[in-house]
């Protein structure tokens, strides 16, 4: 490897901050709009992803117009109270306290589609594991959303909502699959913890015991830690 191909010890560890410190953010969105060189660069990166085939499956719809955003608030309130209704007690009563969304907050939103005809009818790598196309657009999504944190932008995927109310509300093509509703934006902060972990909902899980060797569930080693 040549010594330019390497990244040095800066970089590599601007990177796992990164990382590190990526947010689903849903509130503190400042009214400061993206400025086109900043989502240039966001959009190339998702286009930078890897797809399987070199498929490149990805479209990305940029919304703006507050019109639009309104009609995908109206779609989320519906969708999210048909999700509360599905927990019960003390659970059904902290979910509704959750801040889940920031559409109408954020100046901008980002709807991330797959074409799945793009290629034609067979594609390498989609043989034997058809929903491939579908994972490469999710790392476009990780992509946007690391690149997104890079330029000091929170990002938040917004997922209770029908895909019926997507395809109708941004003229999506039946044959073409919505991905990520996504909000973005400046902030006045970033937190230290996701929002479900302060919020009580769920912790973060200990990476050994998500570790295994050879086969599932082997855990003879630790791989990680030690």
């Amino acid at each position: 490897m040549m010594e330019d191909d390497n990244f040095s010890p800066e970089e590599r560890a601007a990177i796992y901050r990164c990382i590190r410190e990526r947010r689903d953010v849903r509130r503190n969105f400042l009214p400061d709009p993206v400025p086109p060189d900043v989502l240039a660069r966001v959009l190339a990166a998702g286009h930078a992803a890897p797809s399987v085939g070199f498929l490149q499956p990805w479209n990305f719809i940029v919304i703006r117009e507050s019109a639009t955003k309104e009609a995908l608030h109206a779609a989320f309130t519906r969708a999210n109270a048909e999700a509360a209704a599905l927990f019960e007690g003390e659970r059904a009563d902290l979910y509704r306290s959750l801040k889940l969304e920031g559409l109408r907050e954020a100046p901008l939103l980002l709807c991330v589609t797959c074409e799945r005809e793009r290629a034609g009818p067979v594609v390498l790598g989609r043989t034997h594991q058809s929903e491939m196309d579908i994972y490469s657009t999710v790392c476009a999504v990780e992509n946007i959303w690391l690149a997104a944190r890079a330029e000091n932008l929170g990002v938040g995927w917004v997922s209770i909502l029908a895909l019926a109310d997507l395809h109708r509300i941004l003229a999506i093509p039946d044959p073409i699959v919505p991905i990520a509703l996504l909000c973005m934006g400046y902030v006045d902060h970033f937190a230290h913890t996701p929002d479900l972990e302060r919020a009580g909902w769920r912790k973060r899980l200990a990476l050994d015991d998500l570790v295994f060797e050879e086969r599932f569930g082997e855990r003879e080693k630790t791989i990680v830690s030690g």
